[in-house]
């Protein structure tokens, strides 16, 4: 474990190396709390593609996982991006491959494909749109109500959004193994615990249905939401307690916002071993070493480029 001198020393080395490099460092909200320290923007996944595509930096250091640097890397050709461990990867994108979607689009030659974010730089060449959990219902509603989707790959999120909706969609049955976990019984526990809790839910839940369904008979204050719908609520909220429903990483930036606030994570072992690797001495070694360059295809990603800008054109 790191004691506070080394860890300053080593913040002082990466701002000096930030620096050196023209650099940005961008962290996704579940990233350990001393790298979101660190970092000139923390956000979820639509926000961090946004701040890629507009920042002047010439180095992107993408503190998060393989497909959020590869959207980095799409959106930003003329820059370098990089990831601090090349092994940092997502369970729920690994639940499709390019050649699974392209069968799935045989079997649908006039569907129109939404690919959410999570997903590789190939399976979102081959899509139509991409979307996030903060803004999927508006993408689905860009889309005409005569037009058949295919939703991948997260199935709880696409149940969520055709609950919201009301519309059919074809959905891929693949799940995050973090927001999987968390169940109704999970809910239901921390709800005795804490009844004057606000219970705030991300839509890849396994426990999203059940949320929805406690939302629709006022039983509690529910509501489901991306990260960075989760932090709007918890400071505009009246509420003082909230049971946060989502990877723990979220509740280092949701008590440092709301210091006057409690925030209780539904499950202490809600985390993402892939979010958790890297360290503040994998950022120095990325900074200084210039280690791990993210490529993409140019085809696919000229491709790709088309799903992700549709996504940021829908606020």
């Amino acid at each position: 474990m790191q004691t506070a001198e080394l860890a300053s020393n080593i913040v002082e080395e990466i701002n000096y190396w930030k620096k050196v490099r023209g650099a940005a460092i961008l962290a996704h909200n579940y990233q350990l709390p001393e790298v979101q320290d660190i970092a000139d923007h923390v956000g979820d996944s639509l926000e961090l593609a946004r701040y890629a595509a507009n920042t002047k930096a010439k180095t992107i250091v993408l503190c998060g996982v393989k497909f959020m640097a590869e959207t980095a890397a799409i959106l930003n050709p003329d820059k370098t991006v990089l990831i601090p461990d090349p092994n940092a990867g997502c369970s729920l994108c690994d639940t499709i491959n390019v050649e699974q979607l392209r069968a799935w689009k045989k079997r649908h030659p006039d569907a129109v494909v939404v690919a959410y974010i999570n997903t590789s730089a190939e399976v979102k060449a081959e899509s139509d749109y991409c979307c996030t959990s903060s803004n999927l219902l508006k993408v689905l509603e860009a889309i005409p109500k005569e037009e058949e989707i295919l939703f991948l790959p997260d199935m709880f999120l696409g149940a969520y959004a055709e609950a919201k909706l009301g519309r059919k969609l074809h959905i891929w049955m693949g799940e995050c193994h973090v927001h999987a976990g968390i169940r109704a019984e999970d809910i239901d526990t921390m709800r005795r615990r804490y009844p004057n809790a606000k219970l705030l839910v991300h839509p890849e839940c396994g426990c999203v249905s059940h949320c929805l369904y406690l939302a629709s008979t006022k039983s509690c204050e529910v509501s489901v939401l991306s990260t960075s719908g989760m932090l709007r609520e918890a400071k505009a909220s009246q509420a003082k307690e909230f049971i946060i429903a989502t990877e723990v990483g979220l509740l280092h930036r949701l008590r440092k916002e709301n210091p006057d606030k409690v925030f209780i994570p539904v499950k202490d072992d809600a985390v993402c071993k892939y979010m958790k690797m890297i360290t503040l001495d994998k950022v120095l070694k990325s900074l200084k070493e210039m280690v791990y360059v993210v490529k993409v295809d140019g085809e696919v990603a000229r491709r790709a480029r088309v799903a992700i800008e549709r996504m940021l054109q829908i606020t």
